[in-house]
């Protein structure tokens, strides 16, 4: 596999959000739908690259930074495992709300992973099955 590529085989250039205007863009211009964890933002990009990208924001209520690393490290595991049925050429930002942490921390990626499966499957967001 060549260096650029991720655990899923997929390549990682351009899979995630980077700068602050990418993430401004899908804050004022996407949709945004919400659980007690989670804040989910989706932008439909006028781009032919059909791979979703992300972005992930976890603020200091989330809890110290290796709490907050670790909601990110598996807010981006748990999403690029159902990134398949996910709409095409989406930019998603992901947003962990302070109860997330406490989620991550007692039911770990498994917790971290329904709870995303479920505000994308209330937005109409998910195809098929999820967490």
């Amino acid at each position: 596999m060549p260096p650029d590529h991720g655990r899923s085989g997929a390549p990682r250039k351009r899979r995630r959000l980077s700068r602050s205007g990418e993430f401004e863009r899908v804050y004022r211009e996407g949709r945004s739908h919400a659980s007690r964890y989670l804040v989910v933002y989706s932008f439909p990009r006028a781009e032919e690259r059909p791979e979703p990208r992300l972005g992930v924001s976890v603020g200091r209520k989330v809890g110290g930074a290796v709490d907050r690393n670790r909601v990110k490290r598996v807010l981006r595991e748990a999403f690029w495992k159902i990134a398949e049925g996910l709409p095409a050429g989406h930019d998603f930002v992901i947003v962990a709300r302070p109860d997330a942490g406490r989620l991550a921390a007692d039911h770990g990626e498994e917790g971290i992973a329904k709870a995303l499966a479920e505000v994308l499957r209330e937005a109409g967001l998910a195809r098929g099955e999820g967490g």
